[in-house]
């Protein structure tokens, strides 16, 4: 695996910005792969969302940019105002988030990284769909979501030196709220500063996001969408020399998030709560090519994740105390410490070996954790890539594993291949066989409150899967000015022993942590690329079947579907209006009804679902100068704010009963980014 972010030895891609190259298969990609190589050449199917994409949305979070991709669902916890992302029927634990390579570190099986990375320092996102335990280790039983963040030009390309500085403001309504006094709407503002030399550079950025809430159908002081203060802080250096590289980066996060509960009727108190989360992470990572067949990467992070509960009383005359209650006071504490080292040798043009070893030490502490429990994971990853002539590439992978606190298999397999049939047509295929241990949070979090209870269980037993997928890649066009290409995919998965909540059966008042017997998911997807001159059009669907068993004996729920399928549908229509320097672009996407089969007794089952919805984004962007970028646009033009939901888990963690949380509605953005540079 090439190491995310450094790549001072990677090919160069065109500009992203050039309609005919943004998202064609020449593009560079690095997710997985033993070298920086082109989308085609990669014997994984691999999404890329460039810069000039991210910039387009509009987008404060990275939920605003995912959830038009194909296969990728979110779900919102609005009472602890985090979200959940679902990849290719998988969610939770199975989705690995990585920052230029590095696992993020997350509470639960919510993902709140995804929300605390600052959006003006990406450069791309590369999606892998499929199993990448051999190369990720565990968490990345679904696929892996890369955030790759902006590096500059590399130093030893670079004569001189050069300053720019980026600078971004942008104000957004919540449905029909906004007042820039009152905090109402969302309100970004962001600064960085880049200074390079031909050996040295230097950066840092500093990104303001506050979101003022959502009223929707509460009444009084309380919020359907709770507010959000976030601070985000990058700090970076690179050295680099004509052979090697070395930079370090610091990212941090200071968040608030407000729950204001309505005044007592009688006391006339009211009950408010601060969600306070820091997170201060730390990334060192090395280059060095020792010859042109040895090239050698390590990597080092340390997370200092935190996240306090803050319980408060207010009077009716605006004096606040601390609340007594239980529990009403909490802080949790983890902490990862993570290094990697790879070396990748080739042998030939035919032959090459990428090698490496893993390490993770995993820390928490906390009023609602048993004791002070760590886990450490080890492994050793081969993955030689075997080439016969330039029609097929074959690259088998074993990982070896060892856990302080599980008997993890002694060896991983996976084997991905690409065929090329012709001179426009490719195959790809692709098993692995993935493994996950319980992370500390589901072995010995408990959390309880108004909305949750989670019990800790240390009898979970871990997760294993077998997975299979295989693409059809069709270039169908590649001429100056006009790029078609066609994507065809299939893919099986089976879980064991898959972690969820459920209700405890020692206990029926209690929900705790559960292994489901076997889960499957399966599924096609179809995507559509056409790139003509100014306008780029992707068009593409997928078809998802879940399927549960809910114990070893599932004769005993009667006759049930093999699977029930849900259906999506995206298109992202982008037309450039080069004279004038101005574009117009579309985002779309109807994610069908879900259905699935569910249990609360491990009795009864029934089918519940949950309704279909449309998403989509208008965007408007505009060129003031050599400077100076204007933009705005619509959010959710079909005014989605919550979906109907048929299930009858009302009650226990993280219920599924009732309307479920999407969005806050239409709402409406202008944004205006400054760019400086001086050489």
């Amino acid at each position: 695996m090439a190491q995310e972010g450094s790549g001072i030895f990677a090919p160069k891609a065109d500009n992203p910005r050039r309609a005919d190259t943004t998202l064609t298969l020449n593009e560079v990609v690095i997710t997985g792969q033993s070298e920086p190589q082109s989308l085609r050449n990669s014997v994984y199917q691999v999404r890329t969302i460039d810069s000039e994409r991210i910039r387009l949305r509009g987008a404060t979070n990275l939920q605003t940019i995912l959830n038009t991709e194909l296969g990728i669902r979110f779900s919102n916890d609005l009472t602890l105002g985090t979200s959940d992302i679902q990849l290719m029927g998988m969610s939770g634990q199975g989705v690995k988030i990585l920052l230029d390579g590095i696992p993020m570190v997350d509470r639960g099986s919510t993902r709140e990284s995804l929300a605390q990375i600052d959006i003006n320092t990406i450069e791309k996102i590369e999606i892998v769909e499929g199993p990448m335990s051999v190369m990720y280790g565990t968490d990345a039983l679904a696929g892996v979501i890369n955030i790759i963040t902006k590096k500059g030009q590399s130093g030893s390309s670079q004569s001189g030196s050069s300053l720019t500085v980026n600078a971004r403001v942008q104000e957004e309504t919540a449905g029909d709220e906004y007042d820039a006094l009152t905090k109402k709407g969302t309100h970004n503002q962001g600064v960085g500063v880049v200074w390079q030399n031909e050996r040295l550079q230097m950066s840092g950025n500093v990104t303001r996001n506050n979101f003022g809430g959502w009223q929707g159908a509460s009444t009084g002081r309380a919020k359907d969408w709770m507010p959000k203060e976030q601070m985000l802080y990058t700090a970076g250096t690179r050295l680099s020399g004509k052979q090697w590289n070395i930079w370090y980066r610091f990212n941090g996060t200071d968040e608030k998030i407000q729950y204001l509960g309505n005044r007592n009727p009688v006391s006339g108190i009211a009950a408010d709560k601060d969600y306070m989360t820091k997170r201060w992470f730390h990334q060192v990572q090395s280059e060095i090519r020792l010859n042109d067949k040895l090239n050698i990467t390590a990597v080092g992070s340390y997370t200092d994740y935190s996240r306090r509960t803050l319980s408060t009383n207010e009077d009716s005359l605006g004096r606040r105390t601390l609340s007594l209650d239980p529990g009403s006071q909490d802080k949790s504490v983890f902490t990862t410490a993570f290094f990697r080292g790879t070396a990748f040798f080739k042998a030939s043009d035919h032959f090459s070996l990428l090698a490496g070893v893993d390490f993770s030490n995993n820390n928490a502490s906390g009023a609602r954790i048993l004791g002070a429990p760590a886990i450490n994971e080890y492994a050793l990853f081969v993955a030689p890539e075997i080439r016969f002539g330039k029609f097929f590439k074959l690259t088998p992978g074993l990982r070896f594993l060892g856990n302080s606190v599980y008997d993890a298999p002694p060896v991983i397999p996976s084997l991905n291949g690409k065929l090329t049939l012709t001179k426009s047509l490719d195959f790809r295929f692709g098993y692995a066989r993935g493994f996950r241990s319980p992370a500390l949070r589901e072995l010995y979090f408990d959390f309880h409150d108004a909305s949750h209870s989670i019990n800790g269980n240390v009898n979970l037993k871990a997760e294993y899967s077998n997975s299979f997928n295989s693409f059809l890649v069709w270039q169908a066009v590649s001429r100056d000015g006009l790029h078609m290409n066609s994507t065809l995919g299939g893919f099986y998965n089976v879980f064991h022993d898959l972690i969820d909540t459920g209700i405890d059966p020692n206990d029926r008042t209690q929900t705790t942590y559960l292994n489901i017997h076997l889960f499957k998911t399966t599924g096609f997807s179809l995507d559509n690329k056409f790139f003509w001159k100014n306008l780029q059009a992707t068009v593409g669907a997928t078809y998802i079947g879940r399927y549960n068993e809910f114990s070893e004996a599932p004769e005993a729920f009667g006759a049930l579907p093999e699977f029930v399928w849900s259906t999506e549908i995206n298109a992202n229509l982008l037309y450039n209006f080069k004279k004038a320097g101005a574009s117009i672009n579309l985002f779309y996407k109807y994610s069908g009804k879900r259905p699935v089969y569910e249990t609360t007794d491990q009795v009864n089952v029934h089918l519940a679902e949950t309704e279909g919805f449309h998403m989509a984004d208008l965007t408007l962007s505009k060129t003031l100068g050599k400077q100076l970028n204007l933009l705005g646009g619509i959010k959710n033009l079909f005014d989605v704010t919550s979906l109907q939901n048929s299930s009858t888990d009302t009650g226990g963690a993280h219920s599924t009963g009732g309307a479920v949380p999407m969005s806050f509605g239409r709402s409406y953005f202008l944004g205006l980014s400054f760019q400086f540079t001086k050489n």
